[in-house]
């Protein structure tokens, strides 16, 4: 198979879908690997890098979609990459079509096969492609909240663990799985005063046995996320419904009852967000003032640690990429449950429930899609 990886054009994105490390992995199966030039340098990647591993350097990003059979990308396809996927293509990256009906009109257009890695599950009912982006997120949230705190850049003027004679900050964490419990994490880890809100009993108990006092958690409801953000300094928002929309949380309303020049991190925006006043940013421009609360919104955060987050994601990848080379996306999804979870999008056809749910499309069960 010709697996191609092209260049990630989204504002301020350096991570790259493929390591030389997987370029080799892929060689040494009889697969040709095609890298559009410097697509990894953001990442710390060169192209002798590639080179040494036996994938073949191309020009642009043209070259790359139109003559690989799979396509390894990080972020969703922007507009411009879109126009070039075609018929019976397979597409392998992160995808977020809940909240996006611009780019899922486009890829059933195309007539391609998209798996994405946010819907991949294994075992234990986790989610291993997002599992390692999450845990970048989560701890990246503590350390971006308390930059956003910071008086010249908005927020309240508080240091995150105080100092002798003066209190920590406050932090709510909205859901505790992985992001939630590594933005916690980081959070204690920096002195901060952390509480985090989760609906899953299991999940409270695990969290209270591992962390002990390190954390404070409790039970998610309306009423007590409203009675914490009005004394947090950052709330940060962890929650996820695999494939599906992040439900809104805290209210534009409920922001007066908030302190001013507190902070909102949403960790979610890339399934909508779970605050009603979130937006996607960039980092460029990560932050932006609503009634006096201010929101980090960037919807890739891991690609302000690109090297971290590249390495981290290519091992979880590469298993499943290495597989669909192999034996095509067909017979792979067809021996693997868990890689068929990831099937959202094939031959203009949406197999991905909750998508459908939230865009209001017909929705084809993968495994007729496989069938027929």
């Amino acid at each position: 198979m010709k697996i191609g990886c092209p260049k990630e054009i989204k504002p301020q994105e350096f991570r790259v879908g493929m390591t030389p490390n997987a370029a080799q992995e892929a060689v040494a199966r009889g697969h040709e690997v095609i890298i559009e030039t410097n697509a990894g340098i953001g990442a710390g990647f060169e192209n002798d890098d590639y080179v040494a591993a036996g994938a073949r350097i191309v020009d642009t990003a043209e070259e790359v979609f139109a003559t690989a059979d799979m396509i390894v990308k990080v972020k969703e396809p922007q507009a411009i990459e879109r126009k070039m996927l075609r018929e019976g293509q397979l597409l392998f990256t992160y995808l977020h079509l809940a909240p996006d009906p611009d780019q899922t009109h486009d890829l059933l257009e195309s007539g391609c096969t998209a798996i994405a890695y946010e819907t991949v599950t294994d075992a234990s009912g986790g989610l291993p492609l997002l599992a390692p982006m999450s845990e970048v997120a989560g701890r990246l949230a503590p350390q971006v909240g308390s930059w956003t705190l910071q008086k010249a850049n908005g927020g309240r003027g508080v240091l995150m663990g105080g100092v002798p004679g003066v209190g920590p900050a406050k932090v709510v964490v909205i859901g505790g799985g992985v992001v939630g419990t590594h933005a916690a994490k980081i959070a204690a880890g920096m002195g901060a005063d952390v509480t985090v809100l989760d609906r899953s009993l299991p999940r409270l108990r695990y969290l209270d046995d591992v962390f002990g006092g390190t954390f404070k958690n409790q039970y998610s409801t309306a009423g007590a996320t409203a009675e914490l953000i009005q004394t947090a300094d950052m709330v940060i928002g962890a929650v996820l419904i695999p494939g599906a929309a992040a439900p809104k949380l805290v209210t534009r309303a409920q922001l007066s009852t908030m302190k001013p020049g507190a902070v909102l991190v949403d960790v979610a925006i890339d399934q909508g967000g779970c605050f009603e006043t979130s937006k996607a940013t960039t980092h460029a421009e990560p932050i932006y003032e609503v009634d006096g609360i201010m929101h980090y919104c960037v919807a890739n955060m891991p690609g302000a640690v690109a090297r971290t987050s590249t390495i981290a994601l290519g091992n979880a990848t590469m298993p499943f990429m290495l597989a669909l080379a192999d034996k095509g996306w067909r017979q792979a999804c067809s021996d693997d449950p868990h890689l068929m979870a990831g099937l959202n999008v094939h031959a203009g056809q949406l197999t991905y429930y909750a998508v459908g749910k939230a865009l209001g499309i017909d929705v084809v069960s993968p495994n007729v899609v496989i069938k027929s």
